[in-house]
């Protein structure tokens, strides 16, 4: 009998040998360098490490498939421009295992559900399609055409193109993306749903209601020459390793960093920079000048404490605001200074955890520096007031003139490699109508001006089964997506499942009544066409479009590349009903982009400027204080306090991922710079907390969260002792995931709250 769907979407709950050190209080160096070779030697053959390592993120090379964070535009490390978890990435994409007919002859479904995360994901390269028949246990070899006339059919079988979904993972490229959309919105739906609706989506409403433009202002120079920059929320050692170059840079230039986060990272304590020689004999660079310990989802009320002060002192000396900044550039000054007098600074501060010392310390460096930087990432963005978390800083920059001048700005750091493009070449569930009439003008039909499902919407549409069909171009979508096991349960509902994914992950064992892995290439292979090898291009995250292109040989002859993949589900979709020629698009990848410079904005010459070796900057009104607002001005906003309040016996729980991750991707069982070895399921506590409950180190727990009436529990974690404020915890992403109500999200932009989850602790 086969096990549930829930049980499928399950990680085991059993341990393996835990083992626990002091954290580390310094970051890369030869740790990483002995961790990046393990990782190398095992899972690749030598010669196309190699290969990889002298073209990953070089001009004319390939796009590492893992963060956003971009390239410099000069000159570029020929000790290798990149880091420990980027060769993690280019390991697991190009590891020297495949798998096809046999390999899923062998295992079931079942089984292969009651892998870990890590087990699955370092199976092998997938090498062929296959497909699951409805009651199956096991995934058979389906050939290409009958596997697109199979998603053909269930798309043409609807009622209505509303009853399908078609999820993005920020890994695909601008030309796969751009004709994904486009074949979304012929077939007559905007059910787009992406990665970005689960990390920025806060970012880009906040920014683009604030700013006129739902990206950052910054470029890597900026960072250079700023004289604080402040990093919320976020994790460079693990997550953008080299973004820990550039503020090292920075530092050399005077500036000065705050690292502001609930637990100290060995990141922003310290790095030692592998690529010079100097550091890695004299021990590193110390990066954060001043660490505040903030509590949970304390950051608009720290933020708030700092604004009022701010207006204390600018009422006391008159010289602290950017007054012709304000009055220039700006609109909304007097609404908002009328709504920062109603609250106590007191309070602010109480209630963000942090103490009056390091307070001041931060105060200090803003109020007498102008050139600010704000860095950010999910610890701002998930939860439900992450808007307001993100507007703040914006007033704050505004009240500075931090906007739109050198060494100055915002700076919101993306995950995957191509989230950002992914968005900005229509992969948006509520595209502008003057990106949908650029569509009709160039293609001839009318999109759907309706705004289609955000990944919480389309879990619910599924499970309420309003949707059936589910299509998810690249990523792992059961263990992104807050509530697993009810989400679980929604693409069981689904009469077919799709994933286009290079390698195998647990969303392929939850499926719909039949499923089909789609096996396509990966950035690090070579895309040969009738046209030839083909280049494809990306936007990072400060708005750098480039190109990618692969050097292996495809580790399959059975592989299509996303952009062919596409293009078959479409011919095969649409038929004669299309007013698109699908088929000549994969045969010569130009013709895509010669089509995005006509549709997107920024594009112009796409085909020419796409060769530039360090690629070109996309138009950015931010960044020259030309802010496309409703009002023409940058707009300050009024932001309340959050008002929740912790029960007898709660901590406020979220989730993190460990140095051996990226996403839902485990690399590995470690999390070096926690002192955690070995392990996954553990759950961090501070001391005292531990001691209120009665609790030792590794004792066994369960964890449980209530909301709206709804229980949902998680069994068998151990307690590991942790530098994290009273009434927080913290565990690791996916597997605490079930706790993450789908119904709890951001305001506005229904960005999950996996980073504020009330939780109680039981004894097992």
């Amino acid at each position: 009998m086969s096990s549930s769907p829930q049980d499928k979407a399950k990680t085991p709950e059993a341990f393996l040998d835990l083992k626990v050190k002091a954290p580390d209080t310094n970051s890369v160096g030869f740790a990483a360098i002995k961790s990046s070779v393990n990782q190398v030697s095992k899972y690749m053959n030598a010669a196309d490490a190699f290969k990889l390592s002298a073209k990953i993120n070089q001009k004319g090379g390939f796009d590492c498939p893992g963060c956003a964070w971009p390239d410099p535009d000069d000159e570029r490390s020929s000790l290798g421009e990149y880091c420990e978890n980027g060769i993690k990435a280019i390991a697991e994409e190009a590891q020297n295992k495949t798998i096809g007919a046999a390999f899923f002859a062998k295992h079931s479904v079942d089984e292969l559900a009651s892998w870990t995360d890590f087990e699955i994901g370092k199976s092998g390269r997938l090498a062929e399609p296959m497909f699951l028949a409805e009651g199956a246990s096991h995934y058979q070899p389906i050939p290409w055409e009958d596997a697109f006339a199979k998603v053909g059919n269930h798309l043409n079988a609807l009622n209505s193109p509303d009853e399908a979904v078609f999820y993005t993972s920020g890994r695909t490229t601008n030309e796969a993306a751009f004709l994904y959309q486009l074949f979304v919105r012929e077939f007559g739906t905007s059910n787009l749903p992406d990665c970005s609706n689960m990390c920025h989506e806060a970012s880009g409403i906040a920014l683009s209601e604030t700013l006129g433009i739902g990206k950052g202002s910054v470029t890597l120079d900026d960072l250079y020459k700023a004289e604080v920059v402040m990093v919320i929320g976020q994790n460079p050692g693990t997550n953008h390793p080299r973004m820990l170059t550039a503020l090292e840079k920075c530092k050399k230039n005077g500036g000065k960093i705050i690292a502001i986060n609930p637990v100290p990272e060995a990141g922003l304590i310290k790095f030692t920079n592998p690529q010079n020689p100097i550091k890695m004999l004299t021990g590193g660079t110390q990066i954060a000048d001043v660490f505040v310990p903030i509590s949970i989802n304390g950051d608009v009320a720290f933020i708030k404490a700092l604004l009022l002060k701010l207006l204390e002192k600018e009422e006391e000396l008159g010289n602290v605001f950017d007054k012709s900044f304000i009055e220039e550039h700006t609109h909304g000054f007097e609404t908002f200074i009328s709504d920062l007098k109603t609250y106590n600074f007191e309070e602010c501060l109480k209630a963000s955890g942090v103490s009056k010392v390091i307070f001041d310390a931060v105060f200090d460096l803003i109020l007498n520096n102008n050139k600010i930087i704000c860095c950010w990432a999910m610890g701002l963005t998930q939860h439900q007031n992450a808007v307001d978390n993100i507007r703040e800083l914006v007033n704050l920059l505004l009240l500075k003139g931090s906007i739109g001048k050198e060494g100055a700005g915002a700076c919101p750091v993306r995950g995957h490699s191509n989230v950002q493009g992914d968005r900005t070449v229509g992969i948006w569930e509520a595209a502008p109508q003057a990106f949908l009439d650029k569509i009709e003008a160039k293609y001839g039909f009318k999109p759907t001006p309706k705004h289609g499902y955000s990944v919480i919407d389309a879990i619910k549409a599924m499970y309420e089964k309003k949707a059936k069909v589910f299509f998810g171009l690249g990523g792992n979508f059961i263990s992104a997506v807050p509530d697993t096991y009810y989400s679980a349960q929604a693409l069981a509902n689904c009469n077919l499942t799709v994933h286009v994914s290079t390698k195998l992950n647990r969303s392929h064992l939850v499926t719909g009544k039949e499923a089909l892995i789609l096996p396509c290439l990966g950035r690090t292979e070579k895309d040969y066409q009738k046209s030839g090898v083909q280049i494809q291009s990306v936007e990072n995250s400060m708005g750098v479009v480039s190109s990618t292109k692969g050097v292996l040989e495809p580790c399959s002859d059975k592989l299509l590349s996303e952009v062919a993949v596409v293009c078959g589900v479409a011919h095969a979709t649409l038929k004669e009903r299309s007013k698109i020629n699908w088929l000549d698009y994969k045969d010569d990848y130009n013709l895509v982009r010669a089509d995005i410079a006509e549709v997107v904005e920024g594009f112009d010459d796409y085909n020419n400027r796409v060769k530039q070796p360090a690629g070109f900057y996309l138009p950015n009104g931010a960044r020259i204080r030309k802010f496309k607002t409703k009002t023409g001005k940058a707009q300050f906003s009024v932001n309340k306090l959050p008002t929740w309040k912790l029960k007898p016996g709660e901590l406020m729980m979220m989730t993190i991922r460990s140095h051996d991750q990226f996403n839902t991707t485990i690399y590995g069982l470690n999390d070096r710079y926690r002192g955690i070895f070995n392990e996954r399921r553990v759950v961090f506590m501070n001391p005292e907390d531990m001691r209120e409950r009665g609790l030792k180190n590794e004792q066994i727990v369960n964890l449980k969260s209530v909301f709206n009436g709804v229980t949902r529990k998680v069994n068998r974690y151990k307690v590991v002792q942790y530098n994290i404020p009273k009434n927080c915890c913290a565990t690791y992403f996916p597997e605490a995931n079930p706790l993450v109500p789908l119904d709890s999200f951001a305001h506005t932009a229904k960005t999950p709250a996996s980073k504020s989850i009330v939780v109680t602790v039981e004894v097992d």
